[in-house]
């Protein structure tokens, strides 16, 4: 009866048969893994832990880069004033600057403020008090606008300030944050470069899995293909299994490095607590999740693919 209804469903709608024995071969094959638990469970395992580390890395790196955001932003520059600048013309000089489009905000020292907290500060008061004149000039700091796109502007400002006749020197200290950025950006391309290592890592794992079950099928495949089995009907199954492992493999990563975050975030928490913050550990985003799960379920479907080309044109029936 159901052999009936499948070929009046064939002749009906080839299409709609199609699509039920792929359903069936993908459901069949999912079946043929929970069969065999141990080894299902160790291939998953392997591909599970080789996408793990560079996705837990990943997290490390976003994290240490959410951390960075704004650093670039808080650049200042210090525009040290002529020691003979008046305050008259250093408050001038403070309104002239506040009208540049490319500075966000600007501020000014008082020399004699400066020395009187400096005095407070150091604990030099007695000989400070001694001095005749007051050594410090008066200081305004400059915010500059970031523009990411253009970092030359910055650069452009430094020069303009330090040409400006009231100017003695202005300075601006960026390059531990360049030095920073440098450092992130080589840690971004070494996971990468893990990555892509694990990933082949992945690839062979599943290819010698499938080889080992197409091994172990061999006698039915000799007998498919005598009765007419094509090769893309004996490869389908193979294919989804491959799928499979790549699928489980990446949900289980990505639980590996959702588990290892949650034993890192009070760690954390508490080291940032001791500098007056509430920063907390940031996993993988949705996005970020779901190209770690298809990631896998294309190294699966790819290491499956390899290995039944490699291997099934080797097994004729004789």
């Amino acid at each position: 009866m159901a052999k009936a209804d499948s070929n009046q469903i064939a002749r009906s709608s080839p299409l709609k048969a199609w699509g039920i024995n792929h359903l069936r071969t993908f459901i069949a094959s999912l079946g043929a893994m929970f069969r065999q638990p141990a080894s299902s469970m160790m291939t998953i395992a392997v591909i599970a832990i080789a996408l793990a580390l560079p996705s837990g890395l990943l997290v490390v790196l976003n994290n240490a880069s959410n951390v960075s955001i704004g650093w670039d932003n808080s650049a200042q520059i210090s525009v040290f004033l002529q020691a003979d600048t008046s305050e008259k013309q250093a408050q001038k000089l403070l309104n002239k600057l506040r009208l540049f489009d490319d500075i966000q905000q600007a501020s000014m020292i008082n020399k004699d403020r400066a020395l009187e907290e400096f005095s407070k500060v150091s604990g030099f008061g007695n000989a400070i008090d001694s001095l005749d004149t007051n050594p410090l000039p008066h200081v305004i700091t400059v915010q500059p606008k970031v523009d990411p796109q253009r970092p030359d502007k910055i650069r452009h400002l430094l020069k303009q300030l330090n040409e400006m006749p009231q100017v003695d020197l202005a300075q601006l200290d960026l390059q531990w944050v360049k030095r920073l950025f440098a450092m992130l950006e080589i840690a971004q391309r070494g996971i990468w470069v893990i990555a892509s290592l694990l990933g082949i890592a992945v690839l062979l794992v599943v290819g010698n899995t499938i080889r080992l079950d197409i091994q172990n099928r061999r006698e039915e495949i000799e007998v498919t293909k005598l009765i007419g089995g094509t090769d893309a009907f004996i490869r389908r199954p193979f294919l989804y299994t491959g799928f499979w492992y790549g699928l489980a493999g990446g949900i289980l990563a990505w639980i590996l490095t959702a588990i290892s975050i949650g034993l890192l975030d009070n760690s954390v928490a508490q080291l940032a607590s001791l500098y007056n913050s509430g920063y907390q550990l940031r996993g993988l985003s949705f996005g970020e999740t779901l190209s770690l799960i298809s990631f896998s379920c294309i190294l699966g479907l790819a290491g499956s693919w390899i290995a039944v080309g490699r291997h099934l044109s080797e097994i004729e029936p004789s």
